[in-house]
């Protein structure tokens, strides 16, 4: 087992299709984000070698360290993947959470919850395979009677994983309800690697609370994060100064350093303007927005 890296702070951005980009993790770095990790990746796409999976790759010098979040539910692949990007990343993280339809209807994601020992096997491969430390991403499990997240945990532990990100809701849920942090708890007190909690933390106190609690040694901030870089300095204890307006500028100016796709900078235009005075309005003129020049044109 290779040691997980020791961060500056224990909030970590979270892996979040559509939204991590390079230029959104870079300014999370900037406000205090300890880790940041890549969108989710299809292994099978990365062997392929397809040219927008490779898009998903390009970090910045100042994300260090660095995680790239592969998923697949071909073993094999996903062994593949993980030696094709090792050496560009200072963690190679399993997505085994993931509860979307499109993905678990392959087989991958949480659908892998499933079955514990296979999770373990894929990981041993990994671990074998590369010379990075190897996390895993779970949910609590499939549904509330089957919450299996202390048994997978203690397997990947076994398999030589680094580290064990856990969202506290189960696949079923999605996104809704409440995060179980009783779940994330148990799973700190059953493994000896490092545990990072994830789920409802939206604030600098919400994180604290939530630490407290689970003693886990890390917190992944998600849906928290999105159009709120500013938490991270925050929980760092730091004022963040900037307004929402100012920092969607910022990011607005790294995302044309790294030719982010228009349509993924309007998704996060929106997010940005979420609880400023005339929000609403200002949406309304955004999504009439056909390129980044009349997107500017409401913006401002």
């Amino acid at each position: 087992m290779k040691p997980f890296p020791k961060l500056s702070s224990a909030a970590i951005l979270s892996p979040m299709a559509g939204v991590t980009d390079v230029a959104f993790r870079t300014l999370c770095k900037k406000y205090g984000a300890g880790m940041t990790y890549t969108e989710f990746v299809s292994s099978a796409a990365l062997v392929r070698n397809n040219t927008k999976t490779q898009d998903l790759l390009v970090t910045d010098p100042s994300e260090k360290p660095v995680g790239v979040q592969l998923f697949g539910a071909n073993e094999e692949e996903v062994v593949e993947a993980a030696k094709l990007v090792a050496e560009r990343f200072d963690v190679v993280d399993m997505n085994c959470g993931c509860p979307a339809h499109k993905v678990i209807k392959t087989g991958a994601g949480s659908a892998m919850l499933n079955d514990p020992a296979r999770i373990g096997r894929l990981v041993k491969q990994v671990v074998e395979a590369i010379d990075k430390p190897v996390t895993v991403k779970i949910r609590a499990g499939i549904d509330d009677t089957n919450i299996n997240a202390v048994e997978v945990a203690k397997a990947v532990e076994k398999a030589g994983a680094s580290a064990i990100a856990v969202h506290g809701r189960t696949q079923k849920q999605g996104y809704t309800g409440l995060a179980n942090w009783d779940v994330i708890k148990a799973v700190k007190e059953a493994v000896s690697i490092p545990v990072i909690g994830n789920g409802d933390v939206f604030s600098a106190a919400d994180f604290k609370e939530k630490m407290k609690y689970s003693n886990c040694d890390y917190i992944m901030i998600a849906r928290g994060a999105i159009g709120n870089p500013g938490i991270f300095a925050e929980i760092l204890g730091k004022e963040c100064k900037k307004g929402k307006r100012e920092l969607f500028l910022e990011y607005y100016k790294l995302a044309q350093q790294y030719n982010i796709p228009f349509t993924q900078i309007k998704g996060h235009v929106m997010h940005f303007t979420k609880g400023e005075q005339g929000g609403a309005r200002l949406r309304e003129a955004l999504t009439k927005a056909s390129d980044e020049k009349e997107l500017l044109k409401a913006f401002e």
